[in-house]
């Protein structure tokens, strides 16, 4: 089970990211790529293989990435734990 992403989760990280789109956006692109790269891989093809802004997409994702992230830190989880 995926962890609870909590209203104070999402705002915390939306906030983060609003202050400077592009850049954290970027950030998130290296950050990702070595912390799980076949996300990063899935996130990038994804964006690219639709009609619609790869950016918007991707940036969805990171998005969604840290916020569970973030959760499962604050839950003392660890990601095996939620992926069974």
């Amino acid at each position: 089970m995926l962890p609870i992403i909590t209203e104070e989760i999402r705002e915390k990280i939306v906030t983060e990211a609003l202050q400077d789109v592009n850049s954290w956006r970027k950030q998130l692109i290296h950050y990702i790529k070595e912390e799980n790269p076949e996300v990063n891989s899935a996130i990038i093809e994804a964006a690219n293989s639709t009609d619609l802004d790869p950016k918007g997409i991707a940036l969805g994702a990171y998005l969604t990435y840290k916020m569970l992230e973030l959760a499962r830190d604050e839950e003392g989880g660890s990601l095996e734990e939620f992926l069974e």
